[in-house]
């Protein structure tokens, strides 16, 4: 899983979970436009932990899923 792939096929591909990118790409407001991805999970927990193990230098986090309507994020 060594290959970019930009942020459609991410969606695709990986439906309705957490998705670890190594070197993403961002783009002007910092979205994440495309990356290499390292680990995938529905487990929330199962992506964080793979990411301390793994420890990529630059990385970020997406769900690909719809989140509830009551649901806060942190950055």
């Amino acid at each position: 899983m060594n290959d970019v792939m930009t942020i459609a096929e991410i969606y695709n591909q990986f439906e309705s979970e957490w998705v670890l990118l190594e070197d993403p790409e961002l783009g002007e407001s910092t979205e994440v436009l495309s990356g290499k991805v390292l680990w995938h999970s529905k487990d929330r927990s199962e992506v964080y932990r793979k990411a301390m193990e793994l420890r990529p230098k630059h990385s970020a986090f997406l769900y690909t899923g719809k989140l509830p309507k009551d649901t806060a994020v942190i950055l």
